[in-house]
Formats: C-alpha cells, sequence, structure tokens
C-alpha cells in the first residue's frame, strides 16, 4: 500500500473506457485470461453475492429501502444555454466493424458493418456528472459499503427529482505497486437513458459491484495486466479519481471521494447520510 497521495503521472495502464453499463457488464463476463480470478472465484461471503447472483443484480437491479431525505437541491453549476453536451453512442457504418448490418448486406453496400462509437450530442436540460470511486481495501466491511451507497443514492434522487439529469461514472483505480497505478472507468448511468434506481442501488451500494464484477473487468484484461492484478490482490490505495481519468470532453465532473473502513461516518445509515449531505452542499449541489 502506498502511503503517498495520488499523483497524475502514476498511472501506468489504463483500460479502455467503458461507455454503458451493459459494455461494463459484457467486459466483466468476457472470458478471463488468467486462472483463479477473483471476479467468479472469490468467496460469496466477502463478495456479498454469488458470480450468478451478481449478474442477475447487474441485469435487474438491486431493490432496498431508500430513505427519504428531506434535501433542497441548490442552483447547479451554471451550463452554456438551455442545452448541454453529453456523449451517446450511436451506430457507425463502414466496410469494416463489429456487426453485420443485415439489410445493409443484403442490398449489396459495401458499408454494411457497423459499430457503436462515442458521439457528443446535445440535449436539454442540466446534466450533473458524478465520478465514483469504486475501489475500497479488502477489510471494509458490506455496512460501510451499503451506508455510503445508500446515502449516495438518495441524495442523487434528489436532484433528479428537481428536474435535472445525472451522469456516473464508477472508477475503479488503485495502486499495484508504491509508484504505478492502474486505472479503469465505466458510464454506469447514462443522461441520455432512463433512469434506472436499481442499477444505482447496485453500483453504489452493493459490494459485489467491485468483488465481482470490477474485479472480472480486470481478470479480462490482457493477460500481463491481469496477472499485476491478481499478483497484487487487485491493488492498494489510495483508490482516489481524477478527472483526466475520464474521456475527454467531460468536462466539471463531481469527484467523489473513496471509501475507507476507518472513515467513521459509514457506521450508521444516518451518519452516512449527514456526511453525504455536508460533501454535496460543499460541492453547491444541496442548499445549506
Amino acid at each position: 500500500m502506498t502511503d503517498a497521495a495520488p499523483r497524475h503521472g502514476d498511472t501506468v495502464h489504463a483500460l479502455p473506457p467503458m461507455w454503458s453499463w451493459q459494455e461494463f457488464v459484457d467486459r466483466a463476463r468476457a472470458p478471463d485470461t488468467i486462472e483463479n480470478g477473483e471476479g467468479r472465484g472469490c468467496a460469496d461471503d466477502w463478495a456479498g453475492a454469488t458470480w450468478e447472483e451478481a449478474l442477475r443484480l447487474a441485469e435487474d437491479g438491486w431493490t432496498t429501502v431508500l430513505p427519504e431525505v428531506d434535501a433542497e437541491v441548490a442552483e447547479l453549476r451554471a451550463r452554456v444555454g438551455a442545452e448541454v453536451l453529453t456523449t451517446a453512442l450511436v451506430p457507425a457504418w463502414d466496410v469494416t466493424g463489429g456487426e453485420v448490418d443485415i439489410g445493409a448486406y443484403l442490398s449489396g453496400e459495401p458499408e454494411c458493418m457497423v459499430d457503436a462509437v462515442p458521439q457528443r450530442i446535445s440535449t436539454r436540460g442540466r446534466v450533473v456528472t458524478f465520478f465514483v470511486p469504486a475501489g475500497y481495501v479488502h477489510t471494509t466491511p458490506h455496512s460501510a459499503v451499503h451506508h455510503r451507497g445508500v446515502a449516495l443514492a438518495a441524495l442523487c434522487s434528489s436532484i433528479i427529482a428537481a428536474g435535472h439529469s445525472v451522469e456516473i461514472w464508477s472508477g475503479f483505480c488503485p495502486y499495484v505497486s508504491a509508484t504505478d497505478r492502474y486505472a479503469s472507468i465505466a458510464r454506469v448511468v447514462s443522461a441520455a437513458e432512463p433512469f434506472d434506481m436499481g442499477r444505482l442501488m447496485f453500483v453504489m451500494a452493493h459490494p459485489a459491484m467491485l468483488r465481482r464484477l470490477w474485479c472480472a473487468v480486470w481478470d479480462s484484461a490482457p493477460t500481463p495486466n491481469a496477472l499485476t492484478m491478481w499478483s497484487e490482490n487487485y491493488g492498494h490505495a489510495s483508490y482516489e479519481c481524477f478527472p483526466e481519468d475520464l474521456p475527454e470532453g467531460i468536462e466539471d465532473p463531481y469527484i467523489l471521494p473513496f471509501l475507507s473502513p476507518a472513515d467513521p461516518q459509514w457506521r450508521t445509515a444516518e451518519s452516512a447520510i449527514a456526511w453525504c449531505r455536508d460533501m454535496f452542499t460543499s460541492l453547491g449541489l444541496l442548499c445549506s
């Protein structure tokens, strides 16, 4: 574990960004490039779910009681005009690609292969982008993960209820040595799709998000990198995320602190909500 604060130049390897929840889940499902990967092979009680249960929760969402939070949303950061830019996956046709467009192929069109590519598009209203570190140490209890995640989800829902859109990126960015950092990010909630509270709850508040799915993403990475992660027990703190971990074009993200089991605010649901409310207020998202 590194005791020094993370440095921006420490990232020595980054996986390609995952632009959608489905891409993230597909990457987690991909065949392992190493043996004994933790994503599929870790203890069920430590992960909080079996491998099959984790995939079901990823598909169906996690329904748990979300506390009612009386929070007044502040005037958010100014955006240009009534429109903002967000990034969506749009189809692009070429002579090569990931899938065949059957209609174009049968009509003799040479550009009959299609790929989904990221493209900046305009959308109405305001988009609040959160970047949530997914990493925490292996001794972190389920209760801390749950309390923190439920509090964050409840306050995010307040922002959504006020008529704003929320985009959430998850980042697993651990150190694999005292100086070398690995980075991986996924957009788990897009402002361009219907809001899914069950998915948000699983992403924010369930330990299997990290201990099953994120570990599995690295288990299917190129073998040398997957082996490095596995041999270093999937990395060490600090798990802090930086704006430059995100793809270009994502402006003014709210970057949340990573979860440390030593933090006393995660011991109860009430203390977690109080701490997260103060944090959202200091970020200018809630009224004081």
